[in-house]
């Protein structure tokens, strides 16, 4: 039987360097859970002596001998490690980011010919088995699609391996295949749950990896369906054109590229919206906070506005969804010391009502307001606090919508003013202790978020349905 957790709902979106507002490689995906459940992270540093020199899965049976060389690295585990590790996303020693998995979309002509393997690997392993061994983007597009051909997989999944100088986005095919896209440098991709790329060329391996035998595989089961031959789109041979898709998927990939890219006019619920576009201006972080905390603002498919009618707000799934346990953006700069070149922006959360804190990783701890998370629900951790808020707000998003966006607008003010003075100083030749800078920003962060929670939770309680305007 196939392991039976899967994400099933991140979204996705990367930025060339070239399309980014100061030259970095920028990655970025949601981690939601399962509908009906919490899954609680944590951030940490993984030391190379915490490493395991061999690896378990929890959900399969699959096990294997690790290298003795692994690197340091961060990552955002479950805090509860019932089904296994979810690394899910970091930045190793070598400022190598990456960020598993996108769970995507096939077709049952892909499964015929290569069926998934329930003896695999899955999104349970795949930043263990990689990030801590790889010194370059290319590697570890290359270590993961060896392990993929050897041991197989037991899902569909798309994985983002970035360095400061590109960006690899994987997508699995069946049980054994693999094909890898380098990210145009002046393009950002979004990438909802479906196999997204709709351009492969075999015979370019500087900008397409697959594994050995994909070519030949795409001949012998006719999976090809292009009429011309000239071309090869791997979402027409590998992906999905299900109805599920034009109210689950699609529409998530036309909200990102409608704001990134308002020129442009594009049908929602279409197959055809592109893997990749040049934007019409340079993207910052704020923006990749945005549209992974969209709900489809200003449309008649936003669940928490005025447009429309009651069905077309309940029609599309949104990116900000309820149940996002964390999103990490893995911002790659260039020309910076090793030390401050990698920062892995942290969200816990529903998105809208969260916001996003930077944190340097060449470090040897965490802060533990966003390391200590365990079951219990307290307001001495970032995860279990944004939880909270968005609980409470949800209700009457309108009246508390100002209050939020005042908090991400001061708090993420309050990132920028760190990365900015730290990078200043190592410029004026001090010395940098970043973890107390990272434990500062946490203290700044925490204190934020409990002004915000007194005031959400002071106005979510006079809008209660028992409230009653006259007292004595």
């Amino acid at each position: 039987m196939t392991p039976n957790r899967s994400s099933d709902s991140c979204t996705t979106i990367l930025v060339g360097k070239g399309a980014s507002y100061d030259g970095s490689t920028i990655v970025a995906r949601t981690e939601d859970s399962q509908n009906g459940v919490f899954t609680p992270k944590k951030f940490i540093v993984v030391q190379p002596e915490d490493q395991p020199r061999h690896y378990r899965s929890v959900l399969s049976p699959f096990e294997i001998d690790l290298p003795d060389n692994p690197v340091r690295y961060t990552a955002v585990p479950d805090a509860i490690p019932k089904d296994g590790i979810w690394g899910e996303a970091g930045i190793n020693h070598y400022n190598v980011a990456m960020s598993e998995t996108e769970t995507i979309t096939t077709n049952s002509r892909v499964l015929g010919a290569d069926p998934l393997v329930e003896s695999g690997i899955g999104e349970e392993d795949m930043l263990t088995l990689v990030l801590p061994y790889v010194q370059t983007a290319r590697e570890g597009v290359l270590r993961l699609g060896k392990l993929l051909e050897e041991y197989g997989t037991y899902e569909s999944n798309g994985v983002a391996i970035s360095d400061v100088n590109e960006i690899w986005w994987l997508e699995t095919i069946g049980g054994h295949h693999w094909m890898a896209r380098r990210v145009p440098d002046d393009a950002y991709v979004t990438n909802p749950n479906q196999l997204g790329s709709d351009r492969f060329e075999f015979d370019r391996p500087e900008e397409f990896l697959c594994d050995p035998d994909l070519n030949d595989f795409v001949k012998r089961h006719h999976l090809a369906l292009d009429f011309d031959g000239s071309s090869f789109n791997p979402r027409y041979a590998f992906g999905s054109q299900r109805d599920k898709d034009r109210h689950y998927n699609t529409p998530r990939a036309w909200d990102i590229q409608r704001f990134l890219n308002p020129e442009v006019e594009q049908d929602p619920r279409s197959f055809f919206l592109p893997w990749c576009q040049k934007p019409y201006r340079k993207i910052t972080i704020e923006d990749v906070k945005y549209v992974l905390s969209s709900h489809y603002q200003d449309s008649v498919y936003d669940p928490y506005g005025s447009e429309g009618e009651s069905h077309s707000r309940r029609t599309f799934r949104t990116i900000g969804i309820n149940r996002t346990s964390q999103t990490a953006i893995l911002q790659l700069r260039p020309n910076r010391p090793q030390e401050t070149t990698g920062i892995q922006w942290l969200c816990y959360g529903s998105m809208p009502f969260n916001t996003a804190v930077p944190f340097f990783t060449q470090v040897d701890k965490t802060p533990d307001y966003f390391a200590n998370t365990t079951e219990k629900v307290t307001t001495d951790s970032f995860y279990w606090t944004n939880r909270i808020i968005a609980g409470l707000a949800d209700a009457h998003y309108s009246h508390h919508v100002g209050d939020l966006e005042d908090y991400q607008e001061r708090t993420m003010a309050l990132g920028h003013a760190r990365i900015g003075r730290v990078d200043q100083g190592l410029a004026a030749g001090q010395n940098v202790d970043f973890e107390r800078e990272n434990q500062e920003m946490s203290d700044q962060i925490q204190e934020a978020t409990d002004r915000l929670l007194d005031k959400i939770l002071l106005d979510a309680s006079n809008l209660m349905t028992n409230h009653f305007s006259l007292s004595d």
